[in-house]
């Protein structure tokens, strides 16, 4: 065997075995994400007593039961819960979507004084802690008597900065030439926006709805601040009643299974859209 042949069979020996280590970290790392959703969905068909008696955790049960989701929709109205977040989720990244569209559009497009301070000014509430937002979020919505209502829930969460940087970002991949050739035309701001910004960044606009309705459908702590009347509760709020409902304990099988009830929206929702939401993140972070 000749010099070249071995260093050939040598070289491909090491490439095998730095492919090994490397899908077999990424079967460790994907072991590690995926166990909480397995702990999920087993503790969830566990019975309550075989729960409470199980002094070690078992990884595995012989008499599995589907009571537990029977119990998540007689114990608390789930269904209604379900139904006011979808409201929230729909109505909330509609909203968003107007107003970070057109807040994008202005700072990647229209020339207007301080322009680029006022954008440094805009990423800068980044930077602030959201539980500083959330105090004064509640002091507004409460001094504006919109507490125990959609319209308290929806109105903190029409906007955010990330978005619309993102967006811009995207907007600002568009040659200028467009935008002057319309403006040659006759078309207003507004129509270039409609007809030829938003359907080029339609990847970044999916990506944006799908990662805010995730958003939305998880939200916990804004939820459970403003709301005290159950007409608008979210599911947030059904799965702290479920858990409190344990017969003197927390009834955590019946609170797993209304956890996975919740979960499977938007799991279903990310595995269909994942290539979009990926294509949308990479638009919008590449400047060409």
């Amino acid at each position: 065997m000749s010099d070249y042949e071995k260093r050939a069979r040598s070289a491909g020996t090491r490439k095998k075995a730095v492919g090994a280590v490397v899908y077999g970290l990424l079967l460790l790392w994907a072991a590690m994400v995926l166990f909480p959703f397995y702990w999920m969905v087993l503790t969830s068909v566990k019975s309550y007593g075989a729960y409470n008696s199980e002094y070690i955790p078992k990884f595995f049960t012989l008499s599995p039961t589907l009571q537990n989701y029977a119990d998540a929709f007689t114990t608390v109205p789930l269904g209604r819960y379900l139904l006011n977040t979808a409201v929230f989720a729909i109505a909330t990244t509609a909203v968003m979507l107007v107003v970070i569209t057109l807040a994008a559009f202005a700072f990647a497009r229209l020339e207007f004084r301080g322009k680029n301070l006022l954008f440094v000014v805009f990423l800068s509430l980044m930077m602030i802690p959201n539980e500083l937002v959330i105090i004064t979020n509640f002091v507004t919505i409460t001094n504006w008597d919109m507490r125990n209502s959609f319209t308290g829930l929806i109105l903190p969460s029409v906007t955010s900065v990330f978005y619309i940087y993102l967006l811009k970002e995207n907007f600002e991949q568009i040659p200028d030439s467009l935008y002057y050739a319309a403006k040659v035309d006759g078309t207003s701001d507004l129509k270039y926006l409609l007809k030829v910004m938003v359907p080029i960044s339609k990847p970044t606009l999916i990506t944006v709805t799908i990662l805010k309705v995730i958003e939305c459908w998880n939200s916990y702590v804004w939820p459970r601040l403003i709301t005290d009347d159950s007409d608008y509760y979210l599911v947030s709020n059904g799965i702290q009643e479920i858990r409190e409902n344990g017969f003197g304990r927390e009834n955590i099988p019946a609170m797993m299974a209304a956890v996975v009830v919740i979960s499977v929206p938007l799991i279903v929702l990310f595995l269909i859209f994942r290539r979009k939401i990926m294509e949308g993140v990479s638009r919008g972070g590449t400047k060409g």
